[in-house]
């Protein structure tokens, strides 16, 4: 019996006329108890990260393990990228979220110490595949500013603002009661407060004798066993880093004034030389004049030449507008190389760990805020490494991102094929030095494909196979279009924004591999794959003229290119370039721009390099004075050869191979005769805001929507201009929409207010003045109730939750098909939904995901052959489980909205199954995904829900509270893809991958690589027979006896607190986990357990003999003294 459900009653009532007034139909099969058996569970499901790819967010520090060669980032995030060689990444975050000050690796330890801003120092265990926290420490008094941990030492010393140094034994993470006090150490060479410690570091040949560098200049030699200061050194301007030569009789200070100091041990009098990279030496002994600070400086020596000088800032303060430059002076030579970004840290990678040994650089590696850099020095010209980190994909910020998982075999080889072109030269012919760890071995590995689209207009493909991420292919869409002039040199009336091509939307078919993109300048590119470059031509161009008036009454008046709204057909391919306006031509009605597009497309004829080549140019034009509005959905379809897209007016269907327009409907006349609500403007004003396809809640302000609703002749009269207005309307608004808002404060609160709970009637896109396209998609389904037999369909939904569907007629398959004009005819309005529709899928009759229709894509391999390939094409094929069922079959489509998940019983189109998915908040993304042999729907919520339900009955299968939504950013990239997988943009230069699938999250521990690898450390340099016999060799210091609580005291309860870590309890000692680590405990073990049974036996033995020896003396004894009487003794 069929349950009532009050909520479909509601729902009954706000559907549209073409459900609601016709009695309910009889019970579709899948309004029955359902007769499709669902694979699906609740158990083969479970959230959790599994990597991060790109670049650290804001990046705070930098530490390099020499010997397990593991590089180490930190962040101002309170975040930790750990990376080995290529394809071994790992990302760590602390719990508070402090900004890293600094790191400190236990060299070939498997350990690493980090110290964050709010004064905690933390020891990470790197033995396992995903770090934890062993313990940390609390400082409770003193602020922590620098920390340094001697090779091959367990005593780390800590310096703070207060000038004192405390000193930690990383093994228990416990505190020493040795203390070296500022006023002891500086005693009476000062009469104020040293500053801050800002450098430690003991002499590479004495480990007794202690460099402590402060703030205001003063340099301290100390005597760890005297417990005193040997000697002082004072200079008169602020220290920023010190670096030791590797004799230990010389040391290097970097000061705030440009200068360097070098200064002799035994001399701290003065400096030996003072040299100022930068700066105009002056003579008489004068200080040379000032420049920017040195930030920090390294010292390096090498066998056979001159010592490296390496130093960060010093730039004269004459060279304004000059990039960041990294200074490298070696002998009498001094290189400055500029960077892109500001440095934040940098460090030399040497040949040796042994800090008294000759160093021998090999590169430096310089963090810049936005990208990592490793410099060659042995070869001349000190090239750069080219980097193997996926740590590209900010290099123009990312405005919208898909995921494509289990893709075609081949096609990842075939991007990787066109993308090896395109790389640059120029880079070190030497492999990338950092090489640690060892890759994942994991048995899910399938073809993944992340594409990302970018504010220049570029769009990357990035290999996404396991938990690597790799770029293979990059194309770029401003190729095709004219450069705009400068601001300067622009008229007035030209648009002009500074990322006019940025990329909107974009929809791609894998398997027939036809791409398609939408950007801010309503314009769409649609590109087909070939391997083989072809032949030079000017881009095709198709200009579309779509514009829909809404007067006071709410009656549309909509302009289309004629002949419209019937469907528009050619009976032969129209020239591609189609005659552009020129503005003169369109000011005669009081100067207002009229039928030009926003971009101009190039005239001349553009090289085709193998890879994505340019099909058809799309553009919506001006209408009276006013821009186009901006794209807000886009699909396409390699088998029909079309490609639609719909905004905010109305609705396009083009067909790619005939450039041509079929169809272009406005909002109105989509809907039909049928459509009972009123399309007019929520507020009185007649606003033409873009549509952003459920992110428009983000806004330039009022002013901004009254400029836009101004004619162009007032707002010539105001101090904007009107290039301005049309920047704001085309690119400004998307950059809001599209664009990192992280890089604008400004948004900060905006974006943070989309979070809050809302009804339904406060929803993102229900704020839309004006009713959009949301969604489109092509499949083969029944169009209309009469009609069962399925047929080729575009099916839409829009922002105010309507469903529509329009058929398409196809012409015979060959070279008809590129001659004949195809149909394409609105069916009218489905149902509708509460909230904008997000997404759309379809169902066969046993319940199995039907993926899009396609046209295989094959390589041409002459024009002839294209011809015949192009004639044997038949009808669009369709990697489906169902395609031996017959056509006529039932389907179901789902359908899902910002509010509700519906799916309906085709042909029949009545409402088979509901879900209600958010009541107090709003689904941002829903995407149905093949999940093992089922399907499912997965939800990300603005309220940070991650939510799945089974397919077609909309069992609830997963609510995971994951993560609320913060910034538009989340919103607009988040996306789910097949086997489990999603994806989401983190911060504006970081994707994180997540995984809803319980088998995925059982594999993912074998798939993640190793960090650590056994690695013997190399032998201490060989100290010679004459240092040996003289004592001129590094002298080695018992750390343990001089920190150790017998000889210093126990430290004061009060200074620090002690906090276990999640990683591990007390008393381990970074113990490994995974398949590789416990195998080699186990094998470590059995060794020992085998070389104990061993000694054992040899012991058993020898007692079995001694036994043996003792009873044969006994034997014989007893024999010699048998027969003899007791007075015979």
């Amino acid at each position: 019996m069929r349950k009532f459900n009050i909520r479909k009653v509601l729902d009954g009532l706000t559907a549209g006329s073409s459900s609601a007034a016709q009695p309910p139909p009889p019970a579709p099969p899948g309004s029955r108890e359902p007769e499709i058996a669902e694979t699906l569970q609740a158990e083969h499901f479970q959230l959790c990260k599994t990597v991060r790819h790109g670049f650290p967010y804001r990046p705070s520090a930098l530490a390099f393990d020499p010997v397990q060669k593991i590089l180490a980032v930190g962040t101002q995030l309170g975040a930790l990228r750990l990376f080995g060689r290529p394809g071994v990444e790992c990302h760590c975050q602390h719990d508070s979220e402090a900004a890293v000050i600094q790191l400190q690796f236990l060299v070939n330890e498997g350990a690493l110490v980090s110290a964050l801003a709010d004064d905690t120092l933390h020891l990470w265990n790197l033995r396992q595949k995903r770090p934890a926290i062993l313990h940390s420490l609390k400082f409770c008094r003193e602020r922590v500013t620098f920390c340094h941990l001697p090779f091959q030492s367990k005593w780390l010393y800590v310096g703070t603002e207060r000038g004192n140094i405390h000193i930690v034994n990383v093994e228990a993470f416990s505190l020493s009661g040795y203390v070296i006090m500022w006023n002891k150490a500086i005693e009476l060479s000062s009469k104020s407060h040293p500053g801050p410690v800002v450098h430690i570091s003991d002499n590479p040949m004495d480990e007794g004798k202690l460099l402590i560098g402060f703030e205001s200049g003063i340099v301290v030699l100390w005597d760890l066993r005297s417990k005193k200061a040997d000697y002082r050194y004072t200079y008169d301007e602020a220290i920023h880093s010190v670096a030791w030569h590797h004799e230990g009789k010389q040391f290097l200070c970097s000061h705030s004034d440009g200068t360097l100091t070098l200064w002799s041990v035994r001399s701290p009098s003065r400096p030996v030389q003072t040299i100022a990279p930068h700066g105009k030496q002056l003579k008489d002994g004068k200080k040379p004049e000032p420049c920017k600070p040195i930030l920090k400086v390294e010292f390096k020596t090498t066998r056979s030449g001159e010592p490296f000088i390496i130093l960060s800032g010093g730039l004269s303060y004459d060279t304004v507008g000059r990039r960041p430059c990294l200074t490298v002076m070696h002998g009498k030579s001094t290189a400055v190389l500029e960077m892109d970004y500001s440095i934040v840290d940098f460090l030399t990678l040497c040949e040796t760990p042994y800090p008294s040994d000759f160093q021998d650089p090999y590169a430096v590696v310089v963090l810049l805020e936005q990208d990592l850099v490793l410099i060659d020095l042995a070869q001349n010209g000190y090239p750069i490494f080219e980097n193997p980190y996926p740590l590209s994909i900010h290099e123009s910020p990312v405005t919208c991102c898909e995921y494509f998982a289990d893709c075609p075999a081949d096609l990842v080889q075939e991007l990787y094929s066109v993308g090896a072109r395109q790389k640059r030269q120029g880079y070190s012919k030497k492999e990338w030095p950092i090489n640690g760890g060892n890759w994942g071995l994991g048995a899910q590995v399938y073809p993944g494909i992340i594409i990302t689209g970018h504010a220049d207009g570029s769009v990357k493909f990035w290999d996404a196979s396991a938990t690597t991420l790799q770029v293979l292919y990059k194309l770029k869409t401003s190729k095709v279009f004219e450069r705009p002039r400068a601001r300067d040199e622009r008229p007035s009336s030209d648009p002009a924004d500074e990322d006019p091509f940025a990329i909107q939307m974009l929809a791609w078919c894998p398997e027939g591999r036809v791409l398609g993109v939408a950007g801010v300048a309503a314009h769409v590119v649609v590109y087909s794959f070939c391997g083989q470059e072809a032949a030079a031509q000017a881009p095709p161009m198709l200009e579309v003229r779509l514009f829909c008036e809404v007067n006071d009454e709410g009656s549309p008046e909509c302009e289309q290119a004629p002949p419209l709204p019937t469907p528009v057909g050619a009976s032969s391919p129209q020239p591609p370039p189609l005659q552009s306006h020129p503005s003169t031509s369109s000011s005669s009605s009081g100067g207002l721009r009229d039928s030009t597009p926003c971009l101009k497309v190039k005239t001349s004829s553009l090289k085709q390099p193998p890879g994505y080549q340019t099909e058809l140019v799309v553009q919506l034009v001006w209408v009276g004075g006013e821009p186009p509005q901006q794209i807000s959905s886009l699909a396409l379809s390699s088998s029909l050869g079309l490609v639609t897209f719909g905004n905010c007016d109305g609705i396009v269907v083009v067909d790619y191979q005939q450039k041509a327009a079929l169809l272009c409907l406005g909002m109105a006349e989509l809907h039909g005769g049928s459509d009972p609500h009123r399309r007019e403007p929520r507020s009185p004003r007649k606003s033409r805001q873009p549509s952003g396809a459920g992110l428009c809640d983000i806004s330039e302000g009022p002013a901004a929507a009254d400029d836009r609703c101004k004619s162009p002749t007032s707002v010539k009269t105001q101090d904007r201009k009107f290039s301005t207005r049309v920047a704001s309307d085309i690119a400004k608004m998307s950059r809001k929409l599209s664009l990192p808002t992280d890089l604008k404060p400004d948004l900060d609160t905006k974006d943070a207010a989309v979070s809050r709970s809302r009804s339904s009637s406060v929803t993102s896109l229900d704020r839309e003045s004006r009713e959009a396209i949301s969604v489109l998609c092509f499949c083969e389904s029944p169009p209309r109730r009469a009609e069962p037999a399925p047929a080729p369909c575009l099916w839409a939904g829009t922002t105010l939750g309507a469903v529509l569907v329009l058929g398409l007629g196809l012409p015979p398959a060959g070279e008809q098909r590129r001659l004949q004009p195809l149909t394409a005819a609105p069916s009218g309005p489905v149902l509708r939904l509460k909230g904008a529709v997000l997404s759309m899928a379809f169902l066969d009759a046993a319940g199995c995901l039907l993926p899009p229709v396609h046209q295989p894509w094959q390589e041409p391999s002459a024009p002839e052959e294209k011809e015949e390939e192009k004639s044997r094409k038949g009808r669009p094929v369709s990697v489906s489980p169902s395609t031996s069922q017959e056509m006529g079959e039932s389907q179901y489509a789902v359908i899902c909205s910002e509010k509700q998940a519906k799916v309906l019983a085709l042909p029949a189109q009545s409402c088979a199954f509901h879900q209600t998915v958010a009541e107090s908040s709003f689904v941002l993304r829903g995407d149905v995904v093949a999940l093992g042999a089922g399907a499912c729907l997965a939800c990300f919520c603005a309220n940070g829900h991650i939510m799945a339900f089974s397919l077609p009955s909309l069992r609830p299968l997963l609510d995971v509270r994951y993560l609320p939504l913060t910034n538009m950013r989340i919103a607009r990239t988040f996306c789910f893809t097949n086997n489990g997988q999603a994806l989401y943009l983190v911060s504006p230069t970081e994707i994180q991958r997540l995984t809803y699938s319980q088998e995925a999250c059982e594999n993912l521990q074998e798939m993640l690589g190793e960090l650590f690898t056994p690695v013997e450390t190399p032998e201490a340099p060989n100290r010679g027979f004459f240092k040996g016999l003289f004592g001129g060799g590094a002298q080695s210091l018992d750390r343990e006896e001089l920190f150790g609580e017998a000889a210093s005291g126990k430290a004061s309860r009060s200074l620090v607190q002690h906090i276990p870590g999640p990683g591990g309890t007390e008393g381990v000692k970074g113990a490994a986990s995974g398949v590789a680590g416990e195998l080699a405990r186990a094998r470590l073990a059995l060794d020992e357990r085998g070389q104990k049974l061993g000694e054992l036996e040899e012991r058993a033995a020898a007692m079995l003999a001694s036994a043996d020896s003792f009873s044969r003396h006994a034997h014989e004894m007893m024999l010699k003294y048998k027969d003899k009487k007791w007075y015979q003794f």
